[in-house]
């Protein structure tokens, strides 16, 4: 009976993470406009960026007068935040989106959505685990660019000063993958 129990609930987490998968697939936002804003704040400066300049500066190094007008008040280099942005952390998207509904992923989105947040603060676990796994899909990869690109809303509130903590945290996590599947697997 338990071991019917347990193929049954691993059947089942497949299943769901899936489809939970595919429904985002189907519904996650389109690559953010121009019009897109991140209201980034980096250390006490708080500056509203589009989206297309940061990508702008991922693809090509360039910074438009008003990111590099930033980014001097905030004493940083272009490609330290280019660098930031484009860190890829590897993961399979239906085993993130398994994990990411999971209590301890909970937990972790929690932590991340402390950085990268809904302009109301509201539904940021949500929001944040859509785009994560949107961003997984495409080539089993998540940068931190893409994950801003594929948030759910207009403006996404970002804390520059904790993007490096928040990319260690999710290497953390993903590197950790393996081994909460062997727990849940064993459970």
């Amino acid at each position: 009976m338990l071991y019917c129990f347990d193929k049954l609930s691993k059947n089942c987490a497949i299943l769901l993470g899936t489809l939970f998968t595919g429904i985002e697939m189907v519904l996650s936002p389109l690559p953010a406009s121009a019009s897109e804003q991140i209201i980034l704040s980096y250390s006490i400066l708080r500056e509203s960026i589009s989206v297309s300049e940061l990508r702008t500066l991922v693809d090509t190094g360039e910074t438009s007068s008003s990111l590099k007008n930033y980014l001097e008040k905030a004493n940083t280099k272009p490609e330290e935040l280019q660098q930031t942005l484009t860190k890829e952390v590897e993961v399979n998207p239906v085993r993130l989106s398994k994990i990411l509904n999971s209590y301890p992923g909970e937990l972790v989105l929690d932590l991340a959505s402390e950085v990268i947040q809904t302009p109301s603060g509201k539904a940021s676990r949500e929001s944040l685990r859509g785009a994560l796994v949107s961003s997984a899909i495409p080539d089993g990869n998540v940068r931190i660019i893409e994950v801003l690109e594929n948030y759910p809303t207009s403006e996404v509130h970002v804390d520059g000063d904790r993007l490096v903590e928040l990319y260690n945290t999710m290497n953390n996590v993903v590197g950790s993958v393996s081994q909460i599947e062997n727990i849940i697997n064993q459970l």
